[in-house]
């Protein structure tokens, strides 16, 4: 005899994919880490590390919303995360010979996108699910940021490596705490305190 966990409605496709935005934070931590060490980096290597880090995050999206197929009307924002990323790293590698003024506006143009779409998905959770206003929080954050950026794109390079790399590490401890507290809340919604289902017995 095998088990299988009941999963509420109510806990949606954000609580499923919470190890999703887990490693997202961890991945944007480690990028705001590597920038703030390297700020004077050459821009080759910077173009590859933010091109890697959008298609990391698009595949990261696309896990969570594939792992909570079965919520259809939350999807197509992990989905929309997914084209962005992909759309934004690729076109950034397929680029060589990208000048630092052009690399800004694409980091502006996917922090603008994505920090939308974060607001859209805080605003989904359930009343149930804590962690919105913290994946809200990282919305807002990126909001300002590309605001920033394309109000001040001629800003001195050392300067602007340091608020990417400020943003990054902000951006991943909104998204690590937001996990955390979606990880908690898979929890009590599937105990019996919460009104959750006990396991309930399949063929194995």
């Amino acid at each position: 005899m095998a088990t299988e966990r009941y999963s509420p409605e109510a806990g949606g496709l954000f609580v499923r994919s919470w190890g999703a935005l887990y490693l997202r934070g961890l991945l944007a931590i480690v990028l705001g880490l590597l920038i703030l060490r390297r700020p004077t980096v050459t821009l080759r290597l910077f173009v590859l590390w933010f091109a890697f880090y959008a298609i990391f995050e698009g595949l990261f999206s696309l896990f969570a919303a594939v792992s909570g197929w079965r919520h259809r009307q939350d999807r197509w924002l992990l989905l929309l995360e997914t084209v962005i990323g992909f759309g934004i790293g690729i076109v950034t590698l397929r680029s060589p010979g990208i000048t630092g003024l052009v690399l800004l506006f694409f980091i502006a143009a996917w922090a603008l996108a994505t920090g939308v779409l974060r607001i859209f998905e805080a605003v989904r959770f359930p009343r149930e699910v804590s962690g919105g206003p913290w994946l809200a929080i990282g919305g807002v954050a990126s909001i300002v940021f590309a605001l920033m950026v394309m109000l001040r794109p001629l800003a001195g390079a050392l300067a602007l490596a340091k608020l990417i790399g400020i943003y990054a590490l902000f951006l991943g401890v909104t998204e690590l705490i937001a996990a955390f507290r979606l990880h908690r809340s898979a929890q009590y919604i599937g105990s019996p305190r919460a009104g959750g289902r006990p396991p309930l017995p399949r063929a194995a």
